[in-house]
């Protein structure tokens, strides 16, 4: 069996492909994996780091809404779906899962032309371009919200790293304390705006962790690889304020962590959906507004706070997030909640969903 992969661009998009990739492996060691990409996207490293082959194809960028521009991608798709052919040919392709992004629309539509099985995965609450037209040629179709508009999807929740689908943050907390260098016993705020930070979220908490420290509240803040690491002069006595510039075992952040402060981004809800961590939403406030949909199903549930970004101040944390963190029945009701509403078998329900449609291919 050989399974194709196109999810390429970002961590979004990448990230749950590694992870069913990693469940089909489970599954069967022998199964062949390839995942398409481009050159410059994040998978030339993320997927030979994790042991997989990497397919180059062209890439075409596609508009996230029609425009006028939308009339050229046919003509520019052509050389990149026709590269796509190949690797699915070479491969002998037995499925192709697509995970959205301009790596998967030449994917969904070489396979159209080949009769090659596709299943496409939709992370975000408002499908891309890639995915609704790719949706229209898919018998299988797996979303991460259960209210998701794609036509005939299935709500499966989204592939996460095992660390992170496994992590017991109970038993893990007092390891992760002393990784960050915490108090195994104060409350512990985890401050993040993704893989390379928010200016706005960092400037907003840098300015109320005086008031998170009186009030016994530690904060460990990732504030990303390329934002200068603010001066700390923790005062003897006081909760500690650890400021990082990345984190690469989130794993061991999320046990830290009693809550969390960051954006909505379809991977970072799923993830802390799944174990358990409450956080306080603060949705990007640029695109298509597709942030604040993913988080609101979780908040809706009780498992988190969400505020607008031009409404994050200091006075917000102090008088939002400050009274959870101060309040342990509140934080074991939203982690609760949170838990509830989380998935941590996505990788498992969609590789079940691979074999079924290879298996009514072959009949």
């Amino acid at each position: 069996m050989h399974v194709v992969l196109a999810g390429g661009g970002t961590a979004g998009h990448i990230e749950p492909a590694l992870a069913l990739a990693d469940a089909l492996r489970r599954q069967d060691p022998t199964v062949g994996i390839t995942a398409l990409g481009t050159e410059k996207g994040l998978e030339t490293r993320l997927v030979p780091e994790r042991g997989y082959e990497l397919g180059l194809i062209p890439a075409v960028p596609l508009p996230r809404k029609p425009t006028p521009e939308l009339i050229t991608v046919p003509g520019r798709l052509r050389g990149t779906i026709k590269a796509a052919e190949q690797i699915l040919e070479r491969t002998k392709a037995d499925c192709v899962v697509g995970f959205g992004g301009y790596v998967a629309l030449p994917g969904y539509l070489a396979a159209k032309r080949l009769g090659v099985p596709i299943i496409v995965h939709e992370a975000n609450a408002r499908p891309g371009l890639a995915n609704k037209i790719g949706s229209r040629y898919a018998k299988f179709v797996a979303v991460s919200t259960p209210d998701s508009k794609l036509r005939g999807a299935r709500y499966v929740g989204i592939p996460l790293r095992r660390t992170i689908a496994t992590l017991d943050r109970a038993a893990v907390r007092p390891e992760a304390r002393a990784a960050f260098g915490l108090d195994p016993n104060l409350p512990t705020l985890l401050v993040s705006g993704g893989s390379q930070g928010a200016r706005r979220l960092n400037e907003v908490i840098q300015a109320a962790v005086p008031a998170l420290q009186r009030a016994g509240i530690q904060v460990l803040h990732a504030v990303g690889p390329k934002n200068e690491l603010p001066h700390v002069d923790n005062m003897p006595g006081m909760p500690p304020y650890v400021p990082v510039p990345y984190v690469d075992r989130m794993d061991l952040a999320y046990a830290a962590a009693d809550m969390m402060l960051c954006r909505a981004g379809a991977m970072t809800v799923a993830e802390l959906s799944a174990v358990g961590l409450p956080a306080a939403f603060v949705p990007l406030p640029i695109g298509n507004g597709e942030q604040r949909l993913n988080a609101q199903p979780l908040v809706n549930a009780g498992g988190g706070l969400l505020v607008d970004d031009a409404q994050l101040t200091p006075d917000w944390v102090q008088s939002s997030v400050l009274p959870v963190l101060a309040d342990p029945h509140r934080l074991y009701e939203m982690s609760r909640a949170a838990s509830e509403f989380g998935r941590r078998d996505a990788d498992e329900l969609l590789v079940g969903m691979v074999y079924e449609a290879i298996a009514q291919r072959n009949k």
